[in-house]
């Protein structure tokens, strides 16, 4: 096993390697005249970059001392989102690159002479002229290929990172609220328009940190919700480091309270000291559990990841000896574990876990790993919402997936 992990981690580090590589060439090496200054600096960022961004992740998931993970994890992640946007507009300047140049070559055609025809003049003495000072010769213009690789790397960068400022202003000024109704037929009028604020993937770490906390829970609660349902994927890192990062959480308030169930992430980071934390917080951990609210039930499960450590998903534990004719909304972090609440006979199950993508093209890997990548849809007679998440994994940008926290209004067709 461990031989198998050091093989995939040099192949991992070779193919990143290979992708530097060719961004340099594309971007220093072929835009610069030759070794100099500016190339030279080109040369360093395409080193130093990818440096800080290993070690951002190695200094995450080794825990490392928390100063470090904040000192690397700005620059290492904002440049691995850098990366994805710098290769694909490279890529597209690859097919623009032909019609640029083509182009520049016909601008420089030169315009044939035109020879006309000047009569004779007399002969005439004229007195001797002064020689003139010959021009200073003006510096040469840039070769057509070093015109085109500079005019293409030019707008291939301003366009990665324009559109990664973009995406971090997005994520950086906190969720939008998104509003989706969704009928349940087994409940009663007297629930109809209940209220639930649906929060995941907050993410607080290195990058987000408690002023990102306050501002989603000033979010959430200027919704006035029924009920709030963190699931999962709250942080990353430990209690110790993250603990002032969190505290924020301890103003949600909701008519009905606030409850939390784990996702993946929180057993990376120490998801009993995290269940203990939120506990103390205000939030109430349903942990394979169910309580039964005016109306409806609601159940949460424990995600997957906790397989690993004894404490997965039970819900035979959650939902077994449940009314079947009451209404049932189930928290469950991740959209696999749909097929298990089909199977149990949930109405509606509240997820996260997939960011909607977070960075475009990544919505369609996302696609092939989860059921749903975003919003709502029917699987027989039971509802899946996704939420896209509040915060972000990684690179604290957003492409294409923007953040939310979604306020379901849960309507009685009897009503």
């Amino acid at each position: 096993m461990v031989i198998v992990f050091a093989l995939v981690a040099l192949a991992v580090l070779a193919a990143a390697a290979g992708l530097h590589w060719y961004l340099w060439r594309r971007l220093v090496r072929d835009t610069t005249a030759g070794p100099g200054r500016a190339r030279r600096a080109g040369t360093a960022v395409f080193v130093a970059a990818p440096v800080l961004m290993v070690a951002a992740l190695v200094s995450e998931r080794a825990g490392a001392p928390f100063w470090l993970q904040r000192t690397l994890g700005w620059p290492g992640f904002l440049w691995m989102a850098l990366l994805v946007y710098l290769l694909l507009a490279v890529l597209a300047g690859e097919v623009v690159r032909p019609l640029v140049r083509r182009f520049v070559e016909r601008r420089r055609q030169p315009v044939p002479a035109v020879a006309v025809a000047v009569p004779a003049a007399a002969p005439q003495s004229e007195p001797p002229v002064e020689p003139v000072p010959s021009p200073e010769p003006e510096p040469a213009a840039p070769s057509r290929r070093l015109f085109v690789s500079r005019v293409v790397g030019a707008a291939a960068a301003t366009a990665a990172v324009a559109t990664v400022g973009q995406g971090t202003y997005g994520v950086l000024r906190g969720p939008r609220v998104k509003r989706v109704t969704v009928p349940l037929a087994k409940l009663p009028r007297a629930a109809d328009g209940y209220r639930i604020a649906v929060v995941s993937d907050i993410h607080l770490g290195p990058v987000l940190g408690p002023g990102f906390a306050q501002k989603v829970v000033d979010t959430i609660n200027a919704t006035q919700p029924d009920l709030i349902a963190v699931v999962g994927d709250l942080v990353d890192g430990s209690v110790k480091d993250l603990g002032p990062a969190a505290a924020p959480l301890a103003q949600l308030s909701a008519r009905h309270g606030a409850y939390f169930v784990t996702g993946n992430h929180e057993y990376f980071s120490g998801a009993e000291q995290w269940v203990e934390e939120v506990r103390r917080l205000g939030l109430h951990p349903l942990e394979n559990a169910r309580i039964e609210l005016s109306g409806f039930d609601l159940a949460g499960v424990n995600d997957v990841q906790g397989e690993s450590e004894g404490h997965g998903p039970d819900f035979t534990r959650a939902l077994g000896d449940r009314d079947t004719a009451r209404a049932c909304v189930l928290l469950a972090h991740q959209p696999v574990q749909i097929h298990e609440s089909v199977r149990h006979g949930v109405d509606l199950q509240l997820s996260g876990h997939t960011h909607g993508g977070q960075l475009w093209p990544g919505n369609f890997i996302a696609a092939a790993a989860n059921p749903t990548v975003a919003g709502l849809e029917w699987y027989g007679d039971t509802q899946l919402y996704v939420s896209r998440g509040a915060g972000a994994w990684g690179p604290p940008t957003r492409v294409g997936a923007p953040s939310d926290i979604t306020v379901v209004e849960l309507r009685s067709t009897r009503a």
